[in-house]
């Protein structure tokens, strides 16, 4: 994992590329670090690294509340050689950082990174603790297929989000990704929290502690965040706020595990809804801030033919909506933003007439759409991507190794804003790069 941080605000995340060509490794990055509102369809361009595509856009999973940079950011992360981010081991491992906010604070967002690793990698394909003890598998990647990133303000939830399932070079069948990446390997989306509703509770002079956490994680998480701030400088040194309202009802989670020796069935099914809302008084004049998110996800993880065929099938689907009316009720923003992102992944295993050696074969269905909406502005994200192929592996002592394999990926991408459209289709196959055409054309089934 890769990260670019500017006096310890993160400004990149990345993966790095497992398995060099021949020619060896290099390195191109291009990044937009301006967070404000997009401009024209380049910024949803497609990022290209050594003929790689990642085709996430900046807005996955979160409204573009950056109607202008902010006047201040202050990085809440570590100070670990290894890097600024925090190190998430444990359910109960939140960290936090003591923030004493501006008294001219009249809005604020919260920009939150996160990857995962280790026996988390793949957690929308753990199964549960209780699986792993009845087989007496040794395994440690379990704890089950729900991952919530949350945030607290002193100790109270303020907001939370289910990571996007970003698969990295080396996952699955490695084949997969060259020279097609999976969507957001090589440039991880960040998670933005409006936090404006809470300046009430904020500005009165006083460290409050910002923490961040992991529900449910397993070793480990890196996460850090920034703290973006608008100041009121022309105003008074300080503006008048008030937190009206803090609806947060514990999520409702049903699981349901169904097993008999190696083959199982696992289902999670979870929402939750989250509203604020608050007032500033700036000489921006008396704004009150409306902040509505909601989720629904879904989880089925299904093992047939004595484990050796494992089903993967999670659904994600977001809504958020923001207003901000004056003193008067009139309406200053109306923005909305609605996300949906599928993913299926079907494994199947078997053993070869060579000792120690088995074919492992893989498909993945990933998937990208959102829109948004701002006052008579709107814009739409669409990307799929579809990647089969199979691994001859040669188990040894320490892990494996590839003896051979096949594989092709498929993707499509199309964005849509009212500076136009740009669309993308990519197809490589064992390696190569056999269609790659891109047209600013309009596709009429947007």
């Amino acid at each position: 994992m890769v990260g670019v941080w500017l006096g310890g605000a993160e400004i990149l995340r990345t993966s790095t590329a497992t398995r060099p060509t021949k020619d060896g490794i290099f390195w191109k990055v291009r990044k937009d670090v301006k967070r404000a509102p997009l401009s024209g369809v380049a910024k949803s361009s497609v990022m290209m690294y050594r003929e790689a595509i990642d085709s996430v856009s900046k807005q996955t999973n979160s409204l573009n509340l950056y109607e202008t940079p902010a006047d201040l950011i202050i990085p809440i992360s570590g100070t670990r050689n290894e890097g600024f981010w925090f190190r998430i081991q444990s359910v109960s491992d939140v960290h936090s950082m003591g923030i004493q906010i501006p008294r001219n604070t009249w809005k604020a967002v919260l920009e939150v990174y996160v990857s995962f690793h280790g026996n988390d990698e793949f957690w929308y394909s753990n199964p549960p603790d209780s699986y792993l003890r009845m087989n007496n598998l040794t395994t440690e990647r379990g704890n089950g297929a729900y991952r919530e990133v949350f945030v607290t303000i002193d100790g109270n939830f303020v907001g939370s989000v289910i990571p996007f399932p970003v698969i990295f070079t080396g996952g699955m069948n490695p084949l997969f990704w060259e020279p097609v990446v999976a969507i957001g390997a090589f440039n991880l989306p960040s998670y933005d929290f409006e936090l404006t509703p809470f300046l009430g509770l904020l500005l009165n002079g006083k460290n409050h502690i910002f923490g961040l956490g992991v529900t449910d994680s397993i070793p480990f998480w890196l996460v850090d965040a920034n703290l973006h701030l608008w100041l009121d400088r022309e105003g008074s040194s300080a503006v008048e706020a008030k937190t009206v309202e803090t609806h947060t009802p514990a999520g409702s989670i049903e699981r349901l595990s169904i097993f008999k020796q190696l083959d199982g069935s696992f289902k999670i099914i979870t929402t939750r809804k989250s509203k604020f809302l608050g007032w500033v008084i700036s000489s921006r004049g008396n704004l009150t801030t409306h902040f509505l998110h909601k989720f629904k996800f879904s989880s089925s993880i299904k093992f047939k033919n004595n484990g050796t065929l494992t089903m993967v099938k999670q659904k994600l689907k977001t809504r958020t909506r923001l207003k901000v009316l004056s003193q008067m009720g009139g309406s200053i923003t109306k923005a909305t933003f609605k996300g949906n992102y599928p993913l299926k992944i079907s494994t199947l295993t078997l053993p070869e007439s060579k000792k120690n050696t088995y074919l492992l074969a893989t498909n993945i269905s990933h998937a990208v759409r959102e829109k948004s909406s701002n006052g008579k502005f709107s814009s739409s994200v669409s990307n799929i991507q579809y990647s089969s192929g199979w691994l001859k592996m040669k188990m040894k002592m320490k892990g494996h190794s590839i003896l051979s394999g096949a594989a092709n990926t498929n993707q499509s991408f199309s964005s849509k804003n009212e500076f136009g459209c740009y669309s993308r289709i990519v197809a490589a196959i064992n390696g190569k790069l056999f269609i790659d055409n891109s047209s600013f054309a309009c596709i009429s089934s947007f």
